[in-house]
Order: structure tokens, then C-alpha cells, then sequence
């Protein structure tokens, strides 16, 4: 919680010490259930959903960069992807674990706006990277001679480098205007994390413009960021409908196959939390919008991209079929030497 306070005050966020206008010191998140019996149960799924999200993310950016001929920008993005996605469930899952164990499920108020800040920050940098993902996809396909040369490792980096500095620009904005907000109680957070529509709910003071702003941000950038991901998969589907083999225009689609599933899922899903007016906002049903949107989406994007992607699926299978893998740390080398004779 201190890192992530100094991380605020790096970006040159206000100090929130120094802010009297907030009577409320802390806040309670009341979570998903008040049932004793659901919360030990919901422990134990979104604590697996926690585990496979962080093996399964890992294990994609380690194969990407044990594996030569995965070390393109392609694959450079999706390790990108794959860390936002760790961090994304690392800011709220372990403390909604914690709070659905604990008699008081309590956050500061300056843990409550650094989860916050951190959040936005990497939501909104996923939304940037799934942008130039696309443009990327549209490079390959559409422009597969100059790929080499529009593509090459420094505008990779600098394409990554912009939808990280987007998401910062994009969470700093909106948490100062929420820092200029008194809370002045109740201090009760009707969801599993602190987020800013129900934190403007809380407010004792006129959210107005913070309403305009969470309603017009994700209202624009939304749907200009999907616009542009729709302009390059027209031009993608164009370029395979120009294909005469069946063979080819699978092989070519199925590049891009992965990522269209992860945009579906991920527009999908924040469509419905954050393009709402405030009158009709629902903690229920946002509550447990959320929790696809935070929680699975992040755990099912390596496994999208794994059982979609062959190059990921090849890489993995050749990481696990080495020998002295094999017989250090899995003591059923003889299956898995059958399964692997035939990969080089």
C-alpha cells in the first residue's frame, strides 16, 4: 500500500494527508456476499482463478522469451498483455481474499485510491494494447513484405511504451479529479474493490463533473479505440477473402483468431460496467460484471491464446519435452517422452 501511495505522489497526484476535507480515514468493503458459507466458497474459486491467472500468464511471457523464433512484435505485445494481466488481478484479488476471511473488511482511504489509480492504469493500457495489437495483425496480413521494416523491434517498443503512457495519462486524470471530492461518510464501498463509480457514490460533495468525465473518457476512448480495431480487422478480412485456398484463409485468420476473442470479451464486458449513467448504476449487477471483467477475463486470456495460437502451443510443447525438464521435475518422464518422440 506505501509503494503504491509513493507511486501516486510520483505521478504528482496530491499528498492525501494533506487533504482536510476527507473526514472518512478508512473504508468498508462490504464484498460480494455476507453469507459465511458463500464467502469460504467464493474464497476457494477466485483464489484458483488467482493461481491459474498468474501461472498461466507467466508461463506465456517465459515461453515468449526462452523461444527464438517467438521473439517478434507479435509476441512481443502478448508478453506485454500477459504482464498487465497479472498485475490487474494482483491489485484486487488478494485483498477481496483477504477481506472474505476477515471479520473487517477494511482499506484506507489512500489504499482505496491507489488500488483505484493502479487499476484504471492498467485497464486503460490494456485498451490501448489490444489497439495496436490489431494494428500489428493488420501489418502482417495486409503488408506481410514491408512487416519486417514498419514493425521492427523499436517501434515495438514504442507502440507498447504509448499504451502504457495513455492508461497513465488516462487513471491520473480521473483520480485527481476524485481527490478533490470530500467523503465525508457513510464509508461503505458496496463492492469487492475500490472503484470510482462507487466511490462517487460516497462523495459528499458535487460529482458533476466527475460523472461527465467517467461518462464521456470510456464513452469516447471506448469506442474510438473498438472503431479502430474494427478498421483493421475490415481491412484483415479483405486481404484473406482475397486468398483462393480454403487452407489459406484458415491459416491466415487463425493468426488473429486469439485476439479477436480477448477484444470481444474485454469490450464486451466494459461496456456494461463504465458506459452507464449514474441514475440507473446497479452495485449488484456491476459488482458481479466486475468480477468477469477483473478477475476471469485476465485468467482466460493465456488460455485463449494457448489452445488458439500453435506457435504458443509449439513452444510450450518444446519447453516441456526437454529431458533434463523432464526428469528434474516430473517423475512421469516415460508419457510425456512418448507424447514428445516427434517434436524437434
Amino acid at each position: 500500500q506505501t509503494s503504491l501511495i509513493c507511486l501516486l505522489q510520483v505521478a504528482g497526484i496530491p499528498s492525501l494527508k494533506n487533504n482536510s476535507q476527507k473526514n472518512v480515514e478508512e473504508f468498508i468493503l462490504l464484498g460480494i456476499s455476507d453469507i459465511y458459507q458463500l464467502q469460504i466458497l467464493f474464497y476457494l474459486i477466485f483464489l484458483l482463478f488467482y493461481l491459474i491467472t498468474v501461472v498461466g500468464n507467466a508461463s506465456i511471457i517465459i515461453i515468449i522469451r526462452v523461444e527464438p523464433h517467438l521473439q517478434t512484435p507479435m509476441y512481443f505485445f502478448l508478453s506485454n498483455l500477459s504482464f498487465i494481466d497479472i498485475c490487474y488481478s494482483s491489485v484486487t484479488v488478494p485483498k477481496m481474499l483477504v477481506n472474505l476471511l476477515a471479520e473487517k473488511k477494511l482499506i484506507s482511504f489512500g489504499g482505496c485510491i491507489a488500488q483505484m489509480y493502479v487499476f484504471h492504469i492498467l485497464a486503460s493500457s490494456e485498451m490501448f494494447l489490444l489497439v495496436v495489437m490489431a494494428y500489428d495483425r493488420y501489418v502482417a496480413i495486409c503488408n506481410p513484405l514491408r512487416y519486417p521494416v514498419i514493425m521492427n523491434k523499436m517501434t515495438g517498443v514504442r507502440l507498447a511504451a504509448a499504451a502504457w503512457l495513455g492508461g497513465f495519462i488516462h487513471s491520473t486524470l480521473h483520480t485527481m479529479l476524485i481527490l478533490r471530492l470530500s467523503f465525508c461518510g457513510p464509508n461503505e464501498i458496496n463492492h469487492f474493490f475500490c472503484d470510482a463509480l462507487p466511490l462517487l457514490k460516497l462523495s459528499c460533495s458535487d460529482t458533476s463533473l466527475d460523472q461527465i468525465l467517467l461518462l464521456t473518457t470510456p464513452g469516447i476512448l471506448g469506442p474510438s479505440c473498438f472503431l479502430l480495431i474494427l478498421i483493421s480487422y475490415s481491412y484483415i478480412i479483405n486481404n484473406i477473402l482475397k486468398i483462393n485456398s480454403a487452407e489459406g484463409r484458415q491459416k491466415t485468420f487463425s493468426t488473429c483468431a486469439s485476439h479477436v476473442i480477448v477484444v470481444t470479451v474485454f469490450y464486451g464486458t466494459g461496456v456494461f460496467v463504465y458506459i452507464q449513467p449514474m441514475s440507473i448504476y446497479s452495485s449488484f449487477n456491476n459488482r458481479f460484471i466486475t468480477i468477469f471483467y477483473a478477475v476471469v477475463t485476465p485468467m482466460l486470456n493465456p488460455i485463449i491464446y494457448t489452445l488458439r495460437n500453435k506457435d504458443v502451443k509449439g513452444a510450450l510443447k518444446k519447453i516441456l519435452c526437454r529431458k533434463p525438464i523432464i526428469s528434474k521435475t516430473i517423475k512421469i518422464a516415460n508419457i510425456y517422452h512418448f507424447k514428445c518422440k516427434d517434436i524437434k
